[in-house]
């Protein structure tokens, strides 16, 4: 796959149809990693290992995930897993390291230490209520978002990631992923019926299906194609079907009545982080 830039990015959340899609009340930062076409082909459509192997020979870890804050809590405790403490343990230990951050045991203070920093901008604008839907999250990583649309009555649910993001890890953290490990811990945890695809966003057709809802979040500004991109979402879409669509913003408001963007340096956006994919 396309090898990741060094530099950093921004993003604000907006919903609507392709047609009308309306800026999110807010913007900020946020480390979705792209979905771009490369040379390389999808490697087939099985579901994830829940194996991973430990860096070898790879970069050292520059630092530890980080500890998740209160706002990370607030967003996982959407999902309350509440599962044994030593299965939650043997969890934290299996995966190596995390995207999202999940309530494995809210009780017991057990949550995976999820990378993404305060997501708490996205959950306004998702709906309270998904009864009936059937959803694709693209880019999912960790799936978050997925299980919340199942929690939320989703009636099915597809996932899906290129699973890019293991270069960022091996960059970043001196992790090697296998890729999707995290996503099906917590399936299997909560016993769900969200679909797992490896496949890249520009294949999105392979799926055969439309969706009421998409989620892409932190992808359209990171493809090298971006009307590409909604040109493949478009084609995925039920009739009547939406898109909420996280894409680049500005940070600047001087520049908002202009056509200039504000481009962040590297670590801006991700302390000490010059390799955001981009």
């Amino acid at each position: 796959m396309t090898p990741p830039s060094r530099r950093g990015s921004q993003g604000s959340a907006c919903r609507g149809s392709l047609g009308d899609l309306t800026e999110g009340d807010r913007i900020a930062a946020n480390t979705d990693l792209s979905s771009k076409r490369s040379d390389l082909a999808p490697q087939g459509l099985d579901d994830a290992t829940t194996s991973v192997t430990a860096a070898s020979g790879g970069p050292a870890p520059s630092e530890d995930p980080p500890e998740p804050t209160a706002a990370e809590r607030q967003v996982a405790d959407l999902i309350p897993i509440e599962t044994d403490p030593e299965i939650a343990r043997a969890i934290l230990d299996r995966v190596p390291l995390w995207f999202h951050t999940f309530s494995l045991n809210r009780s017991k203070g057990l949550y995976t230490h999820g990378v993404a920093r305060d997501h708490r901008y996205r959950i306004p604008v998702l709906p309270e209520d998904f009864s009936g839907m059937s959803v694709l999250d693209v880019g999912t990583f960790d799936g978050f978002y997925a299980f919340l649309a199942e929690a939320r009555g989703a009636r099915r649910v597809v996932a899906v990631d290129n699973e890019q993001y293991r270069e960022w890890v091996s960059s970043r953290w001196g992790v090697e992923l296998e890729g999707g490990e995290g996503f099906a811990a917590i399936r299997e945890l909560l016993d769900s019926e969200v679909e797992y695809r490896h496949l890249d966003a520009f294949d999105l057709d392979e799926l055969g299906e439309t969706f009421d809802l998409i989620l892409c979040f932190g992808i359209l500004h990171r493809v090298e194609n971006p009307l590409g991109l909604l040109k493949t979402l478009r084609r995925r879409l039920a009739a009547g079907g939406q898109v909420l669509l996280e894409t680049h913003g500005t940070m600047d408001r001087t520049l908002d009545s202009s056509a200039a963007a504000h481009i962040p340096a590297a670590g801006e956006v991700y302390a000490q982080d010059d390799f955001v994919p981009g």
